[in-house]
């Protein structure tokens, strides 16, 4: 598994300097910055009909681009979780109760009626239980 994702990370890398190199040699379409400084934007390095070509190359190396950029992060992710599950990190943990501290004073069911809202009382404390003790 490894040996494949350090393939498709050198592919990837080989492919975006690829991409960079055939954008830069194309032909600029209306001149941009070079017209508005007086540049001679007609010049032309490989002749008139390169911008075709270079326009399907760079179309079919963004496509590769893409599927190896897709592909590396579907490995990385499938290595992490691995990782992850070998290291035992990943386990599921129990919620934790919420103390009696944190849980909101309510009014009693038994007191409906008796005007009492049960805004700002304190919860119940539970009985206390005694041990039986032996005669």
């Amino acid at each position: 598994m490894n040996f494949l994702l350090y393939l498709c990370i050198i592919l990837f890398i080989l492919i975006s300097l690829l991409l960079v190199l055939i954008i830069l040699i194309q032909k600029g379409r209306g001149g941009g910055l070079a017209t508005a400084f007086g540049g001679a934007g007609g010049n032309t390095a490989f002749g008139a009909k390169t911008g075709d070509v270079l326009t399907w190359t760079t179309s079919i190396i963004f496509g590769v681009f893409i599927v190896l950029a897709i592909g590396l992060n579907l490995l990385a992710n499938y290595r992490h979780e691995q990782t992850l599950r070998e290291a035992g990190v990943g386990q599921p943990v129990a919620p934790m109760m919420p103390t009696s501290d944190s849980t909101p004073a309510t009014a009693d069911p038994g007191a409906a009626g008796t005007g009492s809202t049960g805004a700002g009382e304190a919860p119940a404390a539970p009985p206390e239980s005694t041990p039986a003790q032996p005669e």
